[in-house]
């Protein structure tokens, strides 16, 4: 599976669609001001653990105290900073300083097709292997729990459902998935589907 992710996340991999947005489940809505004008960059580390039999994707629940995206499951990351070097940089950062992952561990395999937020981000999955073991330290101002899910669920059939609900006067659409009692959507979700559509698309 490794061989094969590593396959997919090649730059010149034809399945590539280079930028997704939360419109790509809401075209209705592109004559609406749904989405901002501009976007702040940001950088998340999707790691994949190397556990013995198959791969799991580490996630985090965000603490229900922040100010935006309050007890939401995401990936280690954040804004990047003037002083991170490029977008892989911030995501180290920023998983070390939520989580505790040391970089010794983290082996970068390539980045995902960038997603644009509705909340105004620019995010850039960047696609690490994890080689345990390792020590985990969550921030607890910012992170509530962390936890794994085998990669061979996220990409089973079905596992990740579109789901709708009501927000600003529109009907919006978005990716979910529950997994051991969490609620795993929005742009975690649709980074995964990207994940799944891009390894899909390889092995064709």
């Amino acid at each position: 599976m490794r061989s094969l992710i590593e396959k997919a996340l090649s730059r010149d991999n034809p399945a590539r669609r280079g930028m997704r947005s939360d419109l790509d489940l809401n075209m209705d809505l592109a004559g609406h001001a749904v989405m901002p004008t501009s976007y702040k960059p940001a950088a998340v580390l999707v790691p994949l653990v190397e556990r013995s039999g198959d791969l799991t994707v580490l996630l985090t629940k965000r603490t229900h105290q922040l100010q935006t995206h309050a007890g939401q499951v995401a990936f280690p990351g954040g804004r990047v900073d003037p002083e991170d070097a490029d977008d892989t940089a911030c995501a180290l950062r920023e998983t070390h300083e939520e989580i505790g992952l040391a970089r010794e561990h983290i082996d970068i395999a390539g980045m995902l097709d960038q997603h644009k937020t509705g909340t105004g981000y620019l995010i850039t999955p960047i696609v690490g292997f994890v080689t345990p073991p390792f020590e985990l330290i969550a921030e607890p101002g910012e992170v509530e729990a962390i936890f794994e899910v085998p990669l061979s669920v996220i990409l089973a059939d079905g596992a990740l459902a579109t789901e709708s609900m009501h927000y600003k006067g529109h009907l919006r659409h978005y990716y979910a998935m529950q997994y051991d009692g969490y609620n795993i959507w929005g742009a975690t979700a649709a980074i995964l589907v990207g994940l799944k559509q891009l390894v899909e698309a390889t092995q064709i």
